[in-house]
C-alpha cells in the first residue's frame, strides 16, 4: 500500500491507502474524496481529476504524457504541479504523495 493524501480546497485532509498501480483517481473515488469528478471514468479525456502535486513531489513523477498535458490546458487554473489523478499510479516511491484538489473541476 502507499499512503496518499488528498487535500480538498478547503483545507480538508484525507490519507488513503492506495493498492499499488491503482489509479489516484480510483482511489479518490474508492474513498468518497469529494472533488474528483472523473466524467471519463480515467481515459484521460476530460481533465476532471485535476489535481496540485505540491512542489516537492514535481520532480518524482512520470513525465506528462502528450495527451494528459494537451487534457490540462483545458483547465480553469493550471499551475507546474498541475496532473490529472487518472495517470498517477501508486507506486512505492510515491508513498506520502501529497496532492491538492482545485475549486473546482470545469
Amino acid at each position: 500500500m502507499v499512503q496518499i493524501t488528498f487535500i480538498e480546497h478547503n483545507g480538508r485532509q484525507h490519507r488513503i491507502d492506495v493498492p499499488e498501480g491503482e489509479s489516484l483517481m480510483q482511489a479518490a473515488q474508492n474513498n468518497m474524496v469529494p472533488g474528483i469528478d472523473a466524467d471519463c471514468g480515467g481515459a484521460c479525456a476530460c481533465a476532471t481529476c485535476h489535481v496540485f502535486v505540491a512542489d516537492d513531489w514535481i520532480a518524482r513523477l512520470p513525465a506528462v504524457s502528450d495527451n494528459e498535458d494537451a487534457m490540462l490546458d483545458v483547465v480553469e487554473t493550471r499551475l507546474p504541479g498541475s496532473r490529472l489523478s487518472c495517470q498517477l499510479k501508486a507506486e512505492p516511491s510515491l508513498d506520502g504523495l501529497v496532492v491538492t484538489l482545485p475549486a473546482s473541476q470545469r
